[in-house]
């Protein structure tokens, strides 16, 4: 591969070239983006190799391949620009939203787009964060459909193996359930939870002076890019929803355990819950 264009050059994006170097790439890395700040940082870090805010300049790179990491709602517009500037390249991404997206970019750019998601990340943003071992040992989810082209699947797969990611594959509607309820939900959550202490601070109490250990490893991810999420929100809505509703529903039940002092029950719904999170580690 010569080159690589990397479309959203912050913390996933730099971190995607970082891998990269680090592997010892030998092709041109260049970046675009909207924010004149993330590209003058890139360049000076030496991230990327040159750099653009103007997307009508990235024809004369001529990358091989596209690494879409911005926010997914962007991603059609983004895909519709360089279906006429880059005729030729591969394009996929790494947004953590694919179902209808997918679909969606393939009916503008064919079989060359690949559908793709890395497992991996941190709740920092900014090119400065970017880190080149983000995606060692991490699992990437690869979306294919009937539509897409094998070799430039192919050419994905050896992309993201080179950075030490491993590959599975899914069909865009299974990640976006999978991911509304593991990662979306998550999310939502810690947002909320951090809400509640601002909605039960009140006069002479500031909540936000207490918090324990708990508390700030569980809404960790709150400190997430807001943009970045309300887009994955957004774009995922039918299952993010459907996550919420669930959750709503086990919290009620907690509730209605807890409020009529329903001990036994109580100590087995903990119990059981602790079980099953123990399965992960």
């Amino acid at each position: 591969m010569e080159s690589v264009l990397i479309v959203g050059v912050g913390f996933m994006g730099g971190s995607f070239a970082l891998a990269l170097k680090k592997r010892n790439f030998r092709g041109k890395i260049y970046g675009y983006d909207i924010n004149p700040e993330s590209i003058k940082k890139a360049l000076g870090l030496g991230i990327v190799d040159e750099g653009t805010t103007d997307i009508n300049e990235v024809k004369r790179y001529n990358p091989s391949l596209v690494m879409l990491s911005s926010p997914v709602r962007t991603f059609p517009d983004i895909a519709r620009k360089l279906s006429s500037l880059l005729p030729s390249a591969t394009i996929t991404d790494q947004g953590s939203v694919k179902g209808k997206l997918v679909y969606e970019l393939e009916d503008i750019l064919g079989g060359r787009y690949v559908g793709g998601h890395p497992i991996a990340g941190t709740e920092k943003s900014g090119v400065e964060h970017s880190v080149p071992d983000l995606y060692e040992g991490k699992k990437v989810i690869l979306t294919p459909t009937e539509r897409t082209d094998p070799r430039r699947l192919k050419l994905v797969e050896e992309l993201w193996k080179k950075v030490g990611g491993v590959i599975e594959h899914m069909s865009p509607e299974l990640h976006d359930y999978v991911f509304g309820a593991v990662s979306h939900l998550p999310h939502a959550v810690a947002f909320a939870l951090v809400d509640v202490l601002i909605r039960m601070s009140k006069k002479g109490v500031d909540l936000f002076r207490y918090p324990g250990g708990g508390f700030k490893d569980f809404t960790r991810i709150a400190k997430s890019d807001p943009v970045m999420w309300r887009d994955i929100f957004l774009a995922n809505k039918e299952n993010v929803l459907l996550a919420i509703d669930t959750f709503t529903e086990s919290l009620s039940h907690l509730r209605k355990l807890i409020e009529e002092e329903r001990e036994e029950e109580l100590t087995d719904f903990l119990r059981e819950v602790k079980t099953k999170r123990m399965e992960i580690d």
